[in-house]
């Protein structure tokens, strides 16, 4: 019964649907740091709060169910999540990751790990060929990002999971731009799949988490231990607000990548607009495979202008959208990937991976398109208008 409901009713017809209790329809805020034991012998469920909350464990039980997974954890952060994952490795262990990956991860994988002697190797995991000549003897893990952020390159999870699983490996999956609404990774054969829980999944822009889910019990209940053991939770408020998110989640979602299709057809067509990167374009050197993979190609486009002026002058006259670090929420958010996302990453890494001063990543909210394509156009006839004038002079 269960199988044969499509992932829109799942979202608000699942196992934590009312409070066994006492029926609410809401999942109850247990703010509780410690739990009283009525047994010596035969302690509780839950003893505190780092090791088990319940409304932490209904949002972790809630991902799990909508991912198709074993096990869900809760954390702190995207980040939380994604660091407590790559601790699963060890002394001398490799990991090969997408070489158009997230800045913090980046700076996690380049800047962190390296100190506890764990390698690592960035890869254009688009292919995967190259994939399979970079996997060594102690590779461990080949980490994916797809669509990737910021020029939402695909990659095959399948093909990865493939090779992967050929070395003796396991194959993570950032699944922040997608969702499983769109997307669902463990499905392909990943196995564990990692959100920043801040963007989409939350949806407006008030709570910081994260979310990881195993293929299977046994690696779910590792990296269990090991967020318990750094502490790396998410708070019951905020795994609340997470809940009440996903709710909206997907009528959110096919809004926001309609959207995003109308806004990236407009910006296509701009001249001053150089390049537009979008997976549902069919020109979109990943398209073919990411609509095999997914449902769809969401809400996050990128574009790129001639250089760090044009930039500036867009921001500056650009009236909708916010302009500030994330994405996936109900407003549309600008952001300038050289100084906010990727800022952490060397500026010759940055370019190496085409991420120029002309760059801007934007997230479509649930404005009207006709609105942000109006505010668009504005914006960018003022960068003509500069151009001009400084021809003139």
């Amino acid at each position: 019964m269960t199988e044969q409901r499509t992932f829109q009713t799942r979202l608000l017809d699942n196992s934590h649907k009312v409070d066994g209790q006492n029926g609410a329809v809401s999942v109850p805020i247990q703010q509780a740091s410690t739990f009283h034991q009525h047994d010596f012998d035969q302690p509780g469920k839950y003893d505190y709060s780092r090791s088990g909350n319940p409304t932490r464990e209904a949002l972790e039980d809630t991902i799990a169910e909508l991912e198709n997974g074993a096990r869900g954890l809760a954390f702190a952060s995207g980040m939380a999540a994604i660091s407590t994952a790559f601790t699963l490795l060890s002394k001398g262990d490799h990991v090969l990751i997408s070489e158009d990956v997230y800045g913090g991860t980046f700076r996690l994988v380049s800047e962190v790990l390296g100190r506890f002697g764990i390698e690592h190797t960035f890869v254009d995991m688009t292919d995967l060929e190259q994939v399979a000549t970079s996997i060594q003897s102690n590779t461990k893990v080949l980490y994916v990002e797809t669509p990737s952020n910021p020029h939402l390159k695909i990659t095959d999870i399948r093909g990865v999971v493939q090779l992967a699983r050929a070395h003796g490996c396991l194959t993570f999956v950032d699944n922040t731009f997608m969702t499983p609404a769109l997307q669902r990774p463990l499905e392909l054969g990943a196995d564990l799949v990692l959100h920043s829980a801040t963007k989409f999944i939350a949806g407006h822009s008030d709570v910081v988490a994260g979310l990881a889910v195993a293929k299977d019990k046994e690696l779910g209940d590792r990296l269990a231990f090991l967020q318990n053991a750094f502490g790396s939770i998410l708070g019951a408020h905020d795994s609340w607000l997470v809940l009440r998110g996903l709710k909206t989640l997907h009528c959110r979602l096919t809004q926001s990548s309609q959207s995003a299709r109308q806004i990236a057809e407009f910006l296509k067509k701009h001249p001053s607009v150089e390049e537009v990167y979008f997976p549902g374009f069919t020109c979109h050197p990943g398209h073919s495979t990411h609509a095999y993979q997914a449902q769809g190609p969401g809400a996050v486009l990128s574009f790129r202008l001639k250089d760090g002026d044009a930039v500036r002058q867009f921001v500056e006259n650009v009236k909708i959208p916010v302009f500030a670090v994330s994405l996936g929420a109900v407003e549309s958010i600008l952001s300038y990937p050289a100084k906010m996302s990727h800022a952490s990453m060397p500026i010759e890494e940055r370019l190496k991976r085409g991420i120029t001063d002309g760059l801007l990543r934007l997230s479509v909210g649930l404005e009207n398109p006709d609105d942000l394509i109006g505010d668009f156009n504005q914006a960018l006839e003022k960068i003509h208008e500069v151009r001009h004038k400084l021809a003139v002079e």
